[in-house]
């Protein structure tokens, strides 16, 4: 199976920008000739990087979130957006749940335990119970409906909120995460990174949860102030935390490497090969219809 570089270089003139090591120098000396960029979770298209490719016409992000792109400069200059919806959903909700399980029943250290030899000399000690956990949700679009769907099937009471209440479901709303983290014993992040929801949790959300509730990120790092998380996690104000996605990846917080209430992922939400080569696709069918004078097929902008 070609890798999805592999598929953009078959079809594309392709840059690889992040391994230029002299970038200032190349977009002085291509930047006429680029007139698409592909991004992903960790990179984009920024307001200068936009300002340097006069002939830029599309964007197309290998991610369903937009974080890494200034969206109101690319409507600015007319460029085209497109992103890679619903085909990641079910990976990164299975992940939440695995992410409660995780934590709860503590797996990585019952692991641990078995290849360290400890079991030998006596039985692990005892864990915590998921089925029938009240689960809260920071944003109920497709991954956070997604995953309250699958905490359902484990009895899971589910409460949510978002920016307004939906009226096609019959989860609890509450109107301030706040009150969200105050009323659930695990408290997701399924939002959207936006200047509002950036460190949408805080110290506030976090004592609200408090020394038995657990915080599952498989959102963006930047939603969670994660200073405080650290100390929060370290001082035992919270009971523990699955955590997918970091504030400045891949660097993460060292204070966090030896607490056994903590699940760490290197940013793995969608990372299978069924769903990888589902974006690619996507990727790579956006910019062909673009440059054939196609419709997009998941057009953003």
């Amino acid at each position: 199976m070609l890798t999805s570089s592999e598929q953009l270089e078959k079809r594309f003139t392709l840059y690889k920008f992040h391994s230029i090591p002299d970038k200032a120098h190349f977009l002085n000396s291509n930047k006429a000739s680029i007139r698409a960029v592909v991004g992903n979770a960790s990179a984009g298209a920024d307001a200068q990087l936009i300002h340097q490719l006069p002939n830029l016409e599309i964007v197309s992000s290998f991610s369903v979130g937009l974080d890494k792109i200034d969206l109101a400069k690319c409507k600015e200059r007319g460029i085209r957006v497109t992103n890679t919806p619903d085909v990641l959903t079910d990976d990164v909700a299975d992940l939440a749940i695995g992410l409660m399980l995780a934590v709860l029943r503590r797996l990585c250290q019952s692991d641990r335990y078995v290849r360290s030899g400890q079991w030998k000399k006596g039985d692990f000690k005892l864990t915590t119970k998921f089925t029938g956990k009240s689960v809260g949700i920071i944003g109920l679009g497709r991954i956070g409906l997604a995953i309250a769907k699958r905490a359902e099937a484990f009895r899971c009471p589910i409460s949510y909120h978002a920016r307004t209440e939906k009226s096609d479901v019959n989860y609890k709303y509450y109107p301030s995460v706040v009150e969200l983290a105050a009323n659930c014993q695990i408290l997701v992040v399924a939002c959207a990174l936006t200047e509002e929801t950036r460190h949408i949790i805080n110290r506030e959300v976090i004592n609200a949860l408090g020394p038995k509730g657990v915080l599952i990120n498989i959102g963006r790092g930047p939603h969670v102030d994660e200073p405080e998380l650290v100390s929060a996690l370290v001082q035992g104000r919270l009971g523990g935390a699955g955590l997918d996605v970091f504030q400045d990846e891949p660097n993460v917080p060292e204070e966090l490497f030896g607490l056994e209430n903590v699940v760490l992922l290197p940013h793995v939400g969608s990372g299978t090969m069924e769903t990888r080569k589902e974006m690619a696709d996507l990727v790579i069918g956006n910019l062909e219809a673009h440059f054939l004078n196609r419709p997009l097929l998941t057009p953003v902008l």
